[in-house]
């Protein structure tokens, strides 16, 4: 049996009974990095032997850890904080138990997505996460751009040395869009800041960003109907707006609309010819 094991992003005492009494039952326990997960066992007296398993090893490391399985071991399978799998290692085994008809389940427990989006206070219909922002300067103003004109709340994973820049672009392409940014969430620093980007950049002036942050940019207030816009006029909206290439207005009006980015392409340079 393989238990994915929720482990608290912060505040030890989140962790939940059912996941210390399991994590005793269990023959052994696979960590992200077997030094936080020490902390975690020490702190509740559960001696059991640990094994790294992450990103980096975990191919070498499935077949053994399926071996055992079939055998009848009990395996718990911990991320550093938070729920296997959810920006951790863990899809992996996950998906390989499944296809091997191994028993697996998971211990529900902290999740920083959801307790960052509670922490907004914002009416909640729709969101979407999408983890850490490309590292990609390009790449990240398009992700940005693309979560700018999602109908629902966008939940992305930031790091103190990169949240300035993420602002500014937010900035520059959104300046009254409302933010939220949650930091180090249930540890003794807990921080919840709302505000534009330039409000957020104007607390970090004199507060430097520290710890484990999760921004959340809310939904555009602005309500435009598309289909009032030719598929031409939509990309130039995008365009203009947000100062995006032809190449990348062409690539959102595409999934905006439903429709294949050939058809929008042509009809673009249909235009321009």
């Amino acid at each position: 049996m393989l238990y994915l094991i929720s482990t608290p992003i912060g505040n030890l005492s989140d962790v939940t009974l059912r996941a210390l009494e399991v994590m005793r039952s269990c023959d052994y326990l696979l960590c992200e990095d077997t030094r936080q997960s020490k902390i975690l066992l020490s702190h509740y007296q559960i001696e059991k032997p640990l094994y790294s398993y992450h990103k980096f090893n975990e191919a070498q490391k499935e077949g053994r850890i399926l071996d055992d399985l079939r055998s009848g071991k009990v395996i718990g399978f911990l991320s550093d904080a938070g729920s296997p799998g959810i920006a951790d290692p863990g899809h992996r085994l996950i998906s390989l138990a499944a296809k091997e008809k191994i028993p697996y389940t998971v211990l529900p427990g902290p999740c920083a997505v959801v307790a960052a989006l509670t922490l907004t206070g914002w009416e909640i219909d729709s969101f979407q996460w999408v983890g850490f922002l490309p590292s990609a300067e390009s790449e990240c103003k398009k992700k940005i751009t693309e979560a700018l004109q999602y109908p629902g709340i966008t939940v992305c994973y930031e790091t103190p040395h990169r949240v300035i820049k993420t602002l500014e672009k937010i900035s520059t392409l959104a300046p009254s869009r409302r933010l939220c940014l949650a930091r180090e969430i249930s540890k003794m620093y807990e921080e919840v800041l709302h505000g534009s980007a330039n409000e957020l950049l104007e607390h970090f002036q004199s507060h430097a960003p520290k710890g484990e942050m999760v921004l959340m940019i809310a939904p555009t207030d602005e309500k435009i109907d598309f289909s009032d816009l030719s598929v031409e006029e939509h990309v130039e909206y995008l365009q203009t707006t947000y100062q995006l290439s032809t190449k990348d207005a062409i690539k959102m009006v595409s999934q905006l609309r439903g429709c294949p980015k050939s058809t929008v392409y042509n009809l673009i340079h249909k235009t321009k010819d």
